[in-house]
């Protein structure tokens, strides 16, 4: 329980959702900004790989398992971001963006965090447990890189390649969790899956260039510099290369890329109308993602599970 005399809460400018968990009661609002509750493209970019994985796979609508992904994205989404926020604590005080975050503001403490954080991860066991041993077993080998991944922007001007291996590791559970074979295909769809990560991070990451700077925090978005249109295009571009090289070794039919055309038309929307110092466009641009995965996951299922 915060103390009475710790800041209240303050829902950040990019808040999708702040009027919906102003209804919660204000001691739970803090914890569900920390757990990034009132942004729900991120859980929706986590899921989508897990998606796809199934989907491609042959699983068919296998409601129950997208289901149970789907929660369990949610859940370790959140787990993901208040550990970030507890490594971070002091960098996010820094950025002009990030700074009312809860634990950076004082809004919670880092003990309570920790605390929400075994929870959120509780909700992600009762997943887990769903899932049979071979997923179970990949689960948990994704645990290493998720807990270094806030150290990467320390380290390398490249945390968004690691955030990719991150985000979509997904994938490699829901396919485990259908069948054991083509492993080839796997492959590339998990590559396909880190060159888009790479790409829309980046894009997010332009909102704050100019701190990142200041401070010494690297990114694509810096490390590409002028380029960083051509740098999108350039990873959204493989991107979909890998996808197309995932569905024919899967189908061995080229008929099975048309199923490609309208992610592939609407990556290339996005590196169009990029403009690198238009904060507020990136956003939305990085926000469409969620639609990306959709047509994505639409593009999975026809060739994973029709003659077409």
């Amino acid at each position: 329980m915060e103390s009475p005399s710790a800041p209240a809460a303050q829902a950040p400018p990019d808040s999708q959702h702040g009027a919906l968990l102003s209804l919660l009661p204000a001691a739970w609002q803090p914890y569900a900004l920390l757990a990034r509750l009132d942004r729900p493209i991120g859980w929706w970019l986590l899921f989508w790989p897990c998606a796809w994985a199934v989907l491609l796979a042959g699983g068919g609508l296998r409601w129950s398992l997208v289901a149970w992904l789907l929660i369990g994205a949610v859940a370790m989404r959140g787990a993901g971001c208040v550990y970030n926020d507890i490594v971070d604590r002091d960098l996010d005080a820094k950025v002009s963006r990030t700074a009312t975050r809860p634990v950076a503001s004082g809004a919670v403490s880092v003990r309570a965090a920790w605390i929400w954080l075994g929870a959120l991860l509780a909700v992600g066991l009762i997943v887990w447990l769903q899932l049979g041993w071979p997923a179970r077993f990949v689960a948990l080998a994704s645990l290493a890189p998720v807990a270094a991944y806030p150290f990467m922007k320390r380290i390398t001007w490249w945390p968004q390649a690691w955030l990719g291996i991150v985000f979509s590791w997904g994938a490699l559970v829901g396919w485990v969790e259908v069948r054991s074979d083509h492993l080839g295909v796997l492959a590339l769809l998990y590559a396909g899956s880190i060159a888009w990560v790479v790409a829309y991070d980046t894009i997010y990451a332009l909102q704050d260039r100019e701190d990142d700077a200041l401070i010494g925090i690297r990114s694509s978005a810096l490390r590409m510099g002028a380029n960083v249109r051509f740098g999108v295009a350039l990873f959204y571009g493989a991107a979909i290369a890998l996808w197309s090289c995932a569905f024919l070794l899967l189908r061995r039919d080229p008929l099975a890329l048309l199923a490609l055309l309208p992610i592939a038309g609407h990556l290339a929307r996005q590196a169009i109308l990029l403009r690198p110092d238009d904060g507020a466009g990136a956003l939305t641009l990085f926000r469409s993602n969620r639609f990306a995965g959709l047509l994505m996951a639409m593009a999975c299922y026809v060739v994973g599970n029709t003659g077409f």
